[in-house]
């Protein structure tokens, strides 16, 4: 495992997201260069692939309430229509999905299918980051995750994952934050 720290020399302003149809390069390319360019303090660190955040967070060495856990969600507000969202919660929590109802007053909520999370998110199942790079795409943040100083998550990638500052985190991707974890009790998301 390796690891690569970036500190940047002074504070920087906030960087608006690309959505990906405007910006070149890879999710992780793009990623790298919104830290970069928004003056992020992170960390790359190199392990072997793995997208289970319990498995991969013993690679990273982060505790597992830090991890952010990235799921696609279909949110079904009428018979007709739907909306996306990008819940992200702690790993050691699951997305409430009654509790996204009730927020988005809709008459159902599910996970995406695999298909439409990566195509969304543009990473593979097992690597989505906690930023959304497509405008069809919401953020929503459970609060519990902002507790640390640091985050982490792969980097749109299954071998590279990110310790990402939650200051900066919330500066660059303006996600919107309020409950939507609950504990985990079984082996859903």
């Amino acid at each position: 495992m390796t690891a690569h720290t970036v500190a940047p020399d002074a504070p920087a302003q906030p960087v608006p997201v690309q959505h990906a149809d405007t910006a070149p390069g890879t999710t992780s390319d793009r990623l790298l260069a919104l830290l970069q360019d928004g003056g992020a303090r992170h960390r790359l660190i190199e392990h072997a692939p793995e997208g289970r955040t319990d498995v991969v967070s013993a690679l990273r060495g982060n505790a597992l309430d830090q991890a952010a856990k990235c799921i696609v969600v279909r949110v079904k507000v009428t018979k007709k229509s739907s909306r996306y969202a990008l819940a992200v919660v702690p790993g050691d929590r699951r997305v409430d999905l009654a509790r996204l109802k009730e927020l988005y007053d809709a008459r159902h909520v599910s996970f995406a299918d695999q298909a439409t999370a990566e195509r969304l998110s543009h990473c593979v199942s097992g690597s989505i980051v906690p930023f959304s790079f497509d405008p069809e795409l919401e953020l929503i943040v459970d609060p519990g995750l902002l507790e640390h100083q640091e985050i982490f998550f792969n980097a749109a990638e299954l071998d590279l994952s990110l310790a990402l500052h939650t200051e900066d985190y919330q500066r660059l991707a303006a996600p919107q934050v309020t409950p939507i974890a609950e504990p985990l009790t079984g082996t859903a998301p």
